[in-house]
């Protein structure tokens, strides 16, 4: 998933948050906040689930790829773009689309307005304002939230290359690496996922 699930549990309740009370009335915040964490995880995963898709339908024709010279890289491109097209897939990742964050402007705008479908049915909460302007919040604070965790994961990884020794970008070393220097980075900017 292009952000960690503990980081999508934060965004949720930062979203329900900035949504109470002015936005949404509800008796039920936790509750809330399961439905947002549903609805957004269920999109990146789905893309997840298009790249598996893609890597089975390419192992099928590995041999082929590889007596023909034929580029794994641009060949999962090519199938993925036409599984894209064909299912009418939102596209996740915004540096796929050219957006400086992790997620493009189009997967923000697609998940806001199945929040408000969903929140729209919840029987959790009573929305008191329009849909419409319901959704540009959560545009708005979904926003924000991305622009504070992409500075903090662009310093993390600035601080593992910075390191003198060379570490190999995406060895177990990166990771763990890098995952330390990302919270303590979210930590500076007031961010604690498991809050």
């Amino acid at each position: 998933m292009l952000l960690p699930r503990e980081f999508v549990a934060y965004l949720s309740r930062q979203i329900v948050r900035r949504l109470s009370p002015g936005t949404i009335e509800t008796h039920t915040p936790e509750k809330v906040t399961e439905l947002v964490y549903a609805v957004v995880s269920d999109e990146l995963e789905a893309e997840d689930k298009l790249n598996d898709e893609v890597r089975d339908i390419l192992e099928q024709y590995s041999d082929y790829m590889r007596r023909e010279g034929v580029s794994y890289q641009e060949m999962f491109r090519k199938a993925k773009n036409t599984l894209v097209q064909q299912r009418k897939i939102v596209r996740a990742s915004g540096r796929d689309t050219g957006d400086a964050m992790k997620l493009s402007r189009d997967k923000i705008t697609d998940i806001s307005h199945k929040l408000i479908v969903a929140l729209k049915k919840s029987r959790d909460l009573r929305m008191k304002k329009d849909q419409n302007d319901a959704r540009l919040e959560i545009v708005k604070a979904f926003t924000e939230i991305l622009q504070v965790e992409e500075r903090a994961d662009r310093a993390s990884r600035d601080k593992v290359r910075s390191i003198k020794r060379d570490i190999s970008e995406g060895s177990e070393e990166w990771d763990i690496l890098q995952k330390r220097y990302y919270a303590d980075e979210l930590k500076k900017f007031g961010i604690d996922p498991s809050k």
